[in-house]
């Protein structure tokens, strides 16, 4: 008969915080958000005090995006699709929220206020190309790992790739680097993982971005 499994002890893990926000605002997207978080759930269940701090967002309030972008976090984690056939924008399936990353860098700027988390993770299609992380690089207030896609993603390739992201960082106890650094050494730990589990390339892509100076 097995024993009941002992949580770990939490003394000296670093609580990170992880900010949920979905913009896609459909049934796939809230089941890829709801997985996430069952992942985070579960990640904090083995430990004697949670060592994830999770703030989940789904809103179309402009107000309520925006601070969501720009509050402190270790990672950011944006789902929504992705479209860059002109300005990259982060969109609903229905359309009608629309979140232009250029708009957010005016604000940026306006505010005094940029992206300052660890790490972002643009969960839509296609938000690893240049014109992505150029845009990006206007909204930042400080150095980040940036994760993006390089091709279309459904909820499969997300919630694959986001397990073993957050299995990966949070077995991680990140002492001497910055949570950038954590959040980097994680994706790619995530992205080894997802092509020996699926025998397939990885959609994923992570680079690290430093604001203009």
């Amino acid at each position: 008969m097995k024993g009941i499994p002992q949580q770990r002890q939490s003394r000296g893990r670093r609580r990170r915080r992880i900010t949920l926000l979905d913009i896609g605002l459909d049934e796939a997207f809230n089941t890829s958000m709801t997985f996430v978080q069952s992942v985070l759930q579960n990640i904090n269940a083995d430990f004697e005090s949670p060592v994830a701090e999770i703030d989940f967002i789904r809103s179309r309030h402009p107000e309520t995006v925006f601070t969501s972008f720009t509050a402190p976090c270790n990672v950011l984690h944006v789902m929504a699709h992705g479209d860059s056939s002109g300005t990259p924008t982060f969109s609903s399936t229905d359309e009608r929220t629309v979140v232009s990353i250029e708009e957010l860098a005016r604000r940026a700027v306006d505010s005094g206020r940029g992206i300052s988390s660890g790490a972002v993770i643009s969960d839509g299609c296609r938000t690893g190309t240049g014109a992505w992380t150029r845009a990006i690089l206007d909204c930042l207030q400080g150095d980040i790992t940036y994760i993006g896609t390089t091709a279309n993603v459904g909820w499969h390739e997300s919630t694959t790739f986001s397990s073993a992201f957050y299995s990966s960082l949070f077995r991680d106890q990140g002492y001497g680097r910055s949570p950038a650094e954590q959040a980097r050494d994680a994706a790619v730990r995530a992205i080894e993982a997802y092509i020996k589990l699926t025998d397939r390339s990885c959609p994923y892509k992570v680079m690290e971005l430093t604001p203009h100076r």
